[in-house]
């Protein structure tokens, strides 16, 4: 089965950056459509942010024009850059691989958190 791991979360205040990574294991990651994921307390988890094998991109309007979603096929790597953060991004942020409509399909990794609060 094909692992993810996330990393690069943190607390960051308000108006700050942070990029989150995801490693995958595998030899098939460069076919795999994948996709950003985040569960904040008491809500259910939803896509912040795709991306296509061939770097076609999708993002959820609450994070567009802030969040950027990119891909490194030959190191099995997944990146999501966010900028102008806001108390509302706070959450756990995962990656996986996603379906044509992008819903999540594959194992879960531990997630990576993200604290925005000044």
């Amino acid at each position: 089965q094909v692992q993810f791991v996330e990393s690069g979360g943190g607390l960051v205040q308000p108006g700050g950056s942070l990029r989150l990574s995801c490693g995958a294991s595998g030899s098939m990651f460069r076919l795999y459509r994948m996709g950003w994921y985040r569960q904040a307390p008491g809500k259910q988890r939803e896509l912040v942010a795709g991306i296509m094998s061939g770097g076609s991109t999708k993002y959820a309007d609450s994070v567009k024009g802030r969040f950027t979603v990119s891909r490194d096929n030959a190191k099995n790597m997944v990146y999501l850059q966010m900028n102008s953060l806001k108390s509302e991004d706070t959450a756990v942020y995962y990656c996986n691989r996603a379906d044509s409509d992008f819903n999540p399909y594959g194992y879960w990794g531990q997630g990576t958190q993200v604290t925005v609060s000044s």
